[in-house]
C-alpha cells in the first residue's frame, strides 16, 4: 500500500482513468451529501486563511490481475461518490465558464481536457472516469454535452442539475469555486491487487460521504474476491438483474430489509438490523453454502429477490397474490416475509397451490390484523413468522399452515371469532394506525368492481362537535355526553362519505336524506342507515355488531376440523418422559431443590408463555424455544442462557463464555448459581435472554 496527500484536481489530472469495478454500489449522493461539498468549497475559496479542505481518501488497485492495457485504469475500491460529484461541478463549470477563464487553467477547454476527457485517446479510453450500468451511460453523455440515454441514473441527473443551479447562481463571480476546487485535498492510496487485500481494506474504510449500506458490503463480499470473468458473469447474470428488478430507488431503500428477511429464511435466526453483513459472512462461510459454491449462493440470492420485489415492491403479475400482499403491505407486516418468501418459492416450484398461496397470505394478514385490534402485544410476531417454516407440512401445504396459527400458545394465539368482534365493536377504530385500510376491506371485499375509497373521507356519524345541537342531544337522550364520549370513534358510528362538509354535524335525518345523503350512498357500509329514523346508542351499537359479522368473515379465521386440529395438537405436544425426581442433585432431600424451586418460581412468572420442559439431562425453560436450561449439579445449578456472550450485560463478570465447547444445554453463555442471594441478579441476566427471544432486546427486529 502506498499513500500520499494530493491536490484533488492535481490527482485527477496525473491519473489515466478510474474505472467503477461491478462489484461496487451504484452512484448514490443525495442533495444533502453534495450541498455540504458545495458549502465546503465555496467557503474553502472564499477564505484566503483557509489553505486546504479534505474530502477524504481514494483507495484504489493500481496493478496486478487488472493491468489490461498500457493505459492502466485505476479500479476505486474506495472514493467513488467523491470523484463522481467533483466531476459533476466540473461539467457543470465547464458549462458556464464559456470562453472565459475566471481562474488560472479553469477555463471550458482545460477543465475538460485536464480533469474530464483524455483528448488524446478513442472510445472508452477517451474518458476520465467509467462509472457502472445505468451511471455510466449518464455520466458519458454529460461530460460530451449529448442528450441523456434512455434509462438515466436518477442520481446523476438530479445531482448534475443542483450544480448546474448553483453554479448559474454565482453569475460572473466564479472565482470562490474555482479556488474551493483546486483547495481541495485527498489521500492517493494505492493497493496493489498482489499484495494488499482490498476486501479487509475496504471493510476497515470510515468513509467521508455516504455510508454504505449492508447489501453494499454484502455485494462487495461475494464479488470483490473473484476472477474478474467470473465477477463479470455472475454481475450481469444476478446481481445487475437485481439491482433492475428492485429499481433506482428502491434498491438503496429495500435491499438491505430484503437480505436481513432472507438471513432469517435462510438460518433460522433474525440478524439485528445493523449486522446483516455480519450474519451473512458467517452463512456464506457456513459449509453447506461453501460446498454449493458461490454461483449457487448468488443464484438462490437473485431467486428470492424476485419473490420479495413481487411481494414487497408490487411487481406481481397475478392479479390475485397482488392483492393479497398489496394488503398485507398496508398493514406493515414486514416481519411476515421470511415466512412467505418460503411459500413464494414453493409456489413458483410447484409444490404450493396459487389458491393456497393466496389464502395463506389471507391468513397472515387476518392474524396480524385481528391481534392488533385485539391489542395483542407484537413482540413475539417477528420469531412467529421466522420460525413457521419449521411446523409445516408440505405433504398438507396449506392444513399445517392452519393448524398451527390454531395451536400457537395464548400470547401467540389468532384470536377467535368472538374475541375480534368484541374489541373490533368496542376499540377507539378512527385512532387506529391506518384506519383506511380496514374501511377500504370492509368496503371492497368479495367486490370485482372496488371501490376508490381513497377519494372518501371518513365520517362520523355522531358528530365530534363537543357541543351538540338540541336535535342531537335530544335524540341520544340524557346521556348524550357519555354515548358520545363512549361510541364516538367506534365501528358502529364511523362510515366513509364524499360530502362530509356537506355533513357538517346536521342532524342524523338531514344527513339521511340531503342530496347525496345516506340514502342515495352507493357504499356498502352506508346500507341500512336510510331506513333508520334515528342515531342513538342502540342504534350504534346494532350497527358495529353487523360490521363486526362481516369483519369475521373479511379476516376469517383458519377453519380445521377439531380432530384435525388435535391431531396436530398432540404431534406437537411430546409427552414428557422424566420428571424432576428423576434428577438425583433435585431430589427432595437434595441440598439443591429449594434453590431450584425458587429459581422456577421467578422463571416461570416471567411471562405466562413460559413453559417447563424437563429433559433427561437438562430442564429447559421455553418461549419459543429454549431461552434457559438448568444443569442440576452438587452443589449448585449451572444454567445456560440462550444468547451470544457478547450480546450479555453482566457488570459483575459471573458469566463465562461457551461457544464451540461441548455441554449440554443450548446458548453460548454459562452461569452457575449455588445461593438463594445471587438469585436476583442471575435471573438478570436470564431475563436478558428471554427478551432477546421475545424480541424486546432489539427494538428494530
Amino acid at each position: 500500500m502506498k499513500a500520499n496527500e494530493a491536490k484533488f484536481l492535481e490527482f485527477l489530472k496525473k491519473s489515466p482513468q478510474f474505472a467503477i469495478p461491478i462489484y461496487q454500489r451504484t452512484y448514490s449522493w443525495t442533495e444533502r451529501e453534495c450541498r455540504q461539498l458545495w458549502e465546503d468549497i465555496l467557503r474553502t475559496g472564499k477564505s484566503d486563511a483557509i489553505a486546504a479542505h479534505f474530502v477524504g481518501s481514494i483507495v484504489y488497485i493500481e496493478k496486478g490481475l487488472y493491468q489490461v492495457s498500457s493505459q492502466s485504469k485505476l479500479l476505486v475500491i474506495d472514493g467513488q461518490q467523491r470523484l463522481t460529484t467533483v466531476m459533476l461541478i466540473l461539467e457543470a463549470l465547464a458549462r458556464h465558464v464559456g470562453e472565459g477563464e475566471p481562474v488560472d487553467g479553469f477555463s471550458a477547454k482545460k477543465l475538460r481536457s485536464y480533469y474530464l476527457l483524455n483528448p488524446l485517446e478513442d472510445g472508452e479510453r477517451g474518458f476520465k472516469l467509467l462509472l457502472t450500468q445505468t451511471d455510466k451511460q449518464s455520466l458519458l453523455a454529460l461530460v460530451q454535452q449529448k442528450p441523456e440515454p434512455s434509462e438515466p441514473s436518477l442520481r446523476i441527473n438530479q445531482n448534475f442539475a443542483y450544480f448546474q443551479e448553483h453554479v448559474r447562481a454565482l453569475g460572473q463571480d466564479l472565482r470562490p469555486v474555482c479556488q474551493g476546487l483546486a483547495k481541495l485535498v485527498i489521500v492517493d492510496i494505492a493497493l496493489s491487487r498482489d499484495q494488499d487485500n482490498p476486501q479487509l481494506i475496504f471493510e476497515s474504510m470510515n468513509s467521508t460521504g455516504r455510508e454504505l449500506s449492508q447489501a453494499d458490503l454484502i455485494r462487495n463480499f461475494i464479488l470483490m474476491g473473484l476472477e474478474p470473468g467470473q465477477q463479470t458473469r455472475l454481475y450481469e447474470e444476478h446481481w445487475r438483474p437485481m439491482e433492475v428488478d428492485f429499481g433506482q430507488e428502491a434498491y438503496g431503500t429495500h435491499f438491505d430489509g430484503f437480505m436481513r428477511h432472507y438471513l432469517t429464511l435462510k438460518t433460522g435466526e433474525i440478524p439485528n438490523v445493523r449486522a446483516v453483513y455480519e450474519a451473512f459472512k458467517i452463512h456464506a462461510r457456513s459449509p453447506e453454502v461453501v460446498a454449493a459454491g458461490v454461483d449457487s449462493l448468488v443464484a438462490d440470492i437473485h431467486a428470492y429477490a424476485g419473490h420479495y420485489c413481487a411481494m414487497a415492491l408490487d411487481t406481481e403479475s397475478d392479479r390475485d397474490l397482488a392483492a393479497a400482499f398489496r394488503d398485507l403491505r398496508e398493514m406493515k407486516v414486514d416481519v411476515a416475509f421470511p415466512f412467505l418468501l418460503e411459500l413464494y418459492r414453493d409456489y413458483v416450484q410447484g409444490r404450493l397451490l396459487k389458491d393456497d398461496f393466496v389464502k395463506a397470505v389471507r391468513l397472515a394478514e387476518a392474524y396480524v390484523f385481528r391481534r392488533a385490534v385485539c391489542a395483542i402485544p407484537t413482540n413475539s410476531l417477528n420469531k412467529t413468522f421466522a420460525t413457521f417454516g419449521r411446523a409445516l407440512d408440505k405433504s398438507r401445504y396449506f392444513e399445517s399452515i392452519q393448524a398451527h396459527l390454531l395451536t400457537l400458545p395464548s400470547y401467540r394465539r389468532f384470536p377467535s371469532d368472538e374475541e375480534f368482534k368484541r374489541e373490533l365493536s368496542a376499540r377507539d377504530l378512527y385512532n387506529f394506525p391506518r384506519r383506511s385500510y380496514w374501511l377500504r376491506r370492509l368496503e371492497n371485499h368479495g367486490r370485482k368492481e372496488r371501490v376508490p375509497v381513497d377519494e372518501y373521507t371518513i365520517e362520523h356519524i355522531l358528530p365530534q362537535n363537543e357541543s351538540l345541537s338540541r336535535e342531537w342531544r335530544e335524540a341520544l337522550g340524557q346521556e348524550w355526553q357519555r354515548v358520545q364520549e363512549r361510541w364516538l370513534h367506534t365501528l358502529g358510528n364511523l362510515t366513509l362519505t364524499g360530502y362530509n362538509a356537506e355533513y357538517s354535524d346536521r342532524p342524523f335525518a338531514e344527513k339521511r336524506d340531503m342530496s347525496g345523503g345516506f340514502k342515495q350512498s352507493p357504499l356498502r357500509l352506508n346500507e341500512g342507515l336510510g331506513a333508520l329514523d334515528t342515531w342513538d346508542e342502540a342504534a350504534i351499537q346494532t350497527r358495529a355488531k353487523r360490521l363486526a359479522e362481516q369483519a369475521a368473515s373479511v379476516w376469517a379465521p383458519p377453519a380445521l376440523p377439531a380432530e384435525v386440529i388435535e391431531a396436530y395438537r398432540r404431534k406437537a405436544d411430546r409427552p414428557a418422559g422424566y420428571t424432576i425426581e428423576d434428577h438425583i442433585y433435585l431430589a427432595e432431600s437434595s441440598p439443591m431443590r429449594p434453590l431450584f424451586e425458587l429459581f422456577r418460581k421467578e422463571v416461570l412468572a416471567l411471562d405466562p408463555c413460559v413453559t417447563e420442559d424437563i429433559l433427561k439431562l437438562y430442564v429447559a425453560y421455553k418461549a419459543e424455544t429454549n431461552f434457559v436450561d438448568v444443569v442440576p449439579q452438587k452443589s449448585r445449578l449451572r444454567l445456560t442462557l440462550n444468547l451470544h456472550f457478547q450480546e450479555l450485560h453482566d457488570p459483575r463478570g459471573l458469566a463465562t463464555d461457551v461457544t464451540n465447547r461441548g455441554r449440554w444445554g443450548n446458548g453460548d453463555v454459562e452461569v452457575a448459581m449455588s445461593k438463594p442471594d445471587e438469585l436476583p441478579y442471575v435471573m438478570g441476566l436470564v431475563r436478558q435472554a428471554f427478551e432477546k427471544q421475545m424480541g424486546n432486546a432489539d427494538a428494530e427486529a
